[in-house]
């Protein structure tokens, strides 16, 4: 299975066009960043808030502004 997704595919032709080969693109990033970078950061921010209120200490990011 390794040796598959390491081989290059050949390239694909329609009507003897060479179509381009996939990509990452910027709205793939910007997804990637929406959908799990955002829940990242409300889940611990909501931790360390609780971790706050609970022992005193700021442990976030932010505390060391």
């Amino acid at each position: 299975m390794l040796n598959k997704l390491r081989l290059r595919r050949q390239a694909e032709t329609v009507m003897g066009h060479r179509l381009e080969e996939p990509r990452l693109t910027l709205m793939f990033v910007l997804w990637v960043f929406v959908y799990v970078g955002l829940p990242l950061l409300a889940i611990s921010s909501a931790v360390d808030l609780l971790i706050q209120q609970i022992t005193g200490n700021c442990t976030g990011f932010w505390c060391w502004f």
